[in-house]
C-alpha cells in the first residue's frame, strides 16, 4: 500500500518561508516523479512543482524564482522550499506521484496523493 505523508505546513507572514516535506512509503514503490499541487478555496487544484528521479523540474509560473523543489531518492522524499510567500499562496498543498510511464507534467497522471497540508500566508 502506497502512502504519501506531508508535513511542514503552517501559518506564516507574507515574505516569509516554509519548507514542505513529503515522505513516500510502500513496498516496491519507487516513483519516477513526484509533485506538489495546491488548491485554494473556490479554485481548481494546480500543479505547483514537480521533479523526476533524474532531477528534471517544472514550476508553475506563479512560483518560479520563489519555490524550489528537491528530492532525496534514497529516502523517497520530496521537499518544497517556499520563499517570499504571498497571501495568494494560501492553499492546501498536496504531495502526489504519477503512475509509472505516464506524463509527469499532467495532473491526470497522478494516482497517488497525500492527505494535504494547510499553508496560510497572512498579509
Amino acid at each position: 500500500q502506497v502512502q504519501l505523508v506531508e508535513s511542514g505546513g503552517g501559518l506564516v507572514q507574507a515574505g516569509g518561508s516554509l519548507r514542505l516535506s513529503c515522505a513516500a512509503s510502500g513496498r516496491t514503490f519507487s516513483p519516477y516523479a513526484m509533485g506538489w499541487f495546491r488548491q485554494a478555496p473556490g479554485k481548481q487544484r494546480e500543479l505547483v512543482a514537480a521533479i523526476t528521479s533524474s532531477g528534471m523540474t517544472t514550476y508553475a509560473d506563479s512560483v518560479k524564482g520563489r519555490f524550489f523543489i528537491s528530492r532525496d531518492n534514497a529516502k523517497i522524499t520530496v521537499y518544497l522550499q517556499m520563499n517570499s510567500l504571498k497571501p495568494e499562496d494560501t492553499a492546501v498543498y498536496y504531495c502526489a506521484a504519477p503512475r509509472y510511464g505516464s506524463n509527469w507534467l499532467s495532473e491526470g497522471a497522478y494516482d497517488y496523493w497525500g492527505q494535504g497540508t494547510q499553508v496560510t500566508v497572512s498579509s
